[in-house]
């Protein structure tokens, strides 16, 4: 033990001290001699590139990870949990960036998730909804408990997801990405209630690429780089230059400017048009929408959640089909019924979550090579011809590990993103359609994903990338369109533009 955590352990302040903590998968460091210190009432910011550390260590904590070194101290007591009831049995709760709610099943069902009252042998409707509404209404949720969880916007989800670990009683409340798909009232919202939960003497973790938010509503931050825990400083000494500095050091001078300035647009109103929609409306989700795709551009599509920019996304490729609207690829009428029709004209589309299309128990060269299989294999499977176009991809996109055997859960999400696009760049597309390419990764692994979609773009795509986050789409299009409430509302091309004035058009 060190002479910093020894002194914090005789300040008897710490809600959970970690100490000379290591953890190693398949002989691989993921952690080495980390120190961290947890307070009583404090909200922790952690940050870091993608395997960096910081999500084993939380892992560790949560009981999801076991066989580590060093020594966890709750309360000043010693603990080692096995698993993640062992930890949620000793006030730790985890709520994970893919939420686990069940749409299907009301609110108050999600609240009482594996908990529900009963009366005489049978579940307390009654007394769950009404609990569930007093838990609700604590935080300043005000939705209907006997509601359909899936009707709710994700940000709601996110809060009534929290709910349900406060609930559990949790002292130690562990956030992995909890605004990555929240519109800004809706994080707003959240931070209102962590400061709410922080009162109480409830500890949290805040985990977090959006640097804005970790400064916003953290006491302190700690840098994770390497397995190493680099520093821990109180928020009110550093700003997003200090913290982007000790997370990915020089190099990235590019990417930092989408965090901090101004960027100018470099739109190319001459080029070609390779994707056209005129007048597209799907259902409820957006309407009238006209917009141009051209050869050699990057277009950006911000909106918050929930202003239609997926669905249209979504219709483009043929996955939803158009109440009304046409659609034109390089100059020709299209009307997709399917996906596959989409992809024979010549449209990519690599959705916001890859698990949606990625096989995470497969090695790398079968996620790359399944679509191209029909091209290569006829009566049965060619693993070496399948490798050898997975390693030309792993090199060209600079994937890591460089191994096409590894298995796809083994990989970083940066490195996860950069395989989803492999698999559509084995047949070079016209169209590209990237939804959220570069959610809840760190900068490094999204200024490689920028170098690489840029790169696309030079080659004569026409690249369309929708996303939430103004971060994102100021540091990859040459021209953006704003969407508002299932329409576009503003374009911005030929001019600079910052996250502010982005931010106030949406």
């Amino acid at each position: 033990m060190d002479a910093e955590a020894e002194a914090a352990l005789r300040e008897g302040a710490p809600r959970l001290h970690m100490v000379g903590i290591s953890k190693s998968f398949g002989g691989v460091a993921a952690l080495r001699d980390v120190d961290f210190l947890l307070r009583a009432g404090e909200i922790h910011g952690l940050v870091g590139e993608n395997g960096a550390g910081k999500s084993t260590l939380m892992k560790i904590i949560a009981g999801v990870h076991a066989g580590y070194r060093g020594r966890m101290l709750i309360d000043g007591r010693e603990a080692q949990f096995r698993s993640a009831r062992d930890a949620l049995a000793a006030g730790i709760g985890m709520v994970h960036q893919e939420l686990s709610v069940v749409p299907d099943l009301t609110v108050a069902e999600n609240v009482f998730l594996g908990k529900q009252p009963t009366k005489r042998g049978m579940i307390d409707w009654p007394g769950m909804v009404a609990g569930a509404r007093q838990q609700l209404a604590s935080l300043g949720i005000d939705v209907d408990p006997r509601a359909p969880m899936g009707s709710l916007s994700i940000g709601l989800q996110q809060l009534i997801e929290l709910a349900r670990v406060l609930f559990s009683g949790a002292r130690i409340i562990i956030l992995d990405e909890p605004t990555s798909a929240l519109s800004p009232p809706e994080v707003q919202r959240l931070f209102e209630v962590l400061r709410g939960v922080r009162a109480s003497g409830r500890s949290i973790v805040f985990i977090s690429h959006f640097l804005d938010d970790i400064l916003s509503v953290s006491d302190t931050v700690t840098i994770f780089r390497n397995g190493r825990r680099v520093v821990t400083e109180a928020v009110g000494k550093i700003d997003k230059g200090w913290v982007i500095k000790r997370m990915i050091g020089s190099g990235h001078e590019g990417l930092e400017e989408s965090y901090t300035g101004a960027i100018t647009l470099g739109s190319r109103p001459s080029a070609p048009v390779m994707l056209s929609a005129r007048e597209l409306s799907a259902s409820r989700a957006f309407a009238d929408v006209s917009l141009d795709a051209r050869s050699g551009e990057i277009l950006g599509v911000y909106g918050f959640m929930g202003c239609g920019q997926i669905e249209l996304a979504r219709t483009l490729f043929g996955k939803l089909k158009p109440t009304t609207g046409s659609l034109s690829i390089d100059g020709q009428v299209r009307r997709f019924h399917n996906t596959n029709q989409a992809r024979r004209a010549g449209i990519a589309f690599v959705p916001e979550s890859r698990r949606s299309m990625l096989f995470y128990q497969e090695p790398v060269y079968k996620n790359v090579s399944i679509s191209v299989l029909g091209r290569i294999s006829r009566l049965w499977l060619r693993p070496a011809a399948e490798r050898d176009i997975a390693r030309r991809h792993v090199a060209a996109l600079n994937i890591r590990p460089p191994d096409v055997a590894a298995l796809l859960a083994g990989l970083s999400g940066g490195n996860q993103q950069k395989v989803a696009l492999a698999k559509w760049l084995t047949f070079m597309p016209k169209v590209l359609i990237l939804s959220e390419p570069t959610r809840g990764m760190d900068v490094g692994a999204k200024d490689d994903v920028v170098k690489i979609v840029r790169g696309l773009r030079d080659q004569g795509l026409a690249v369309i990338v929708v996303s939430a986050e103004p971060e994102t789409v100021l540091s990859l299009a040459d021209r953006i369109v704003v969407m508002k409430k299932g329409r576009i509302v503003r374009e911005f091309a030929g001019e600079t533009i910052s996250k502010d004035r982005l931010l106030e058009a949406a």
